[in-house]
């Protein structure tokens, strides 16, 4: 099965932080959802300098 999330980091880092602001209550719960692996967006995420701030709840 395709990913449903973009692999763009830019578009991929607005659509995550979207929906763990209005869907998701922990990036755990939202990889659940999409089928994906934590490691592999936070790294994707890293690489345009964004990383996970739990207490946000949002990439910053």
């Amino acid at each position: 099965m395709a990913s449903l999330l973009p692999n763009n980091p830019m578009m991929l880092l607005s659509v995550v932080n979207t929906q763990l602001r209005d869907e998701f209550t922990s990036l755990d719960e939202l990889c659940a959802f999409f089928q994906q692996d934590r490691s592999d967006l936070e790294e994707k995420l890293a690489a345009i300098d964004y990383s996970y701030d739990p207490e946000l709840n949002r990439f910053v």
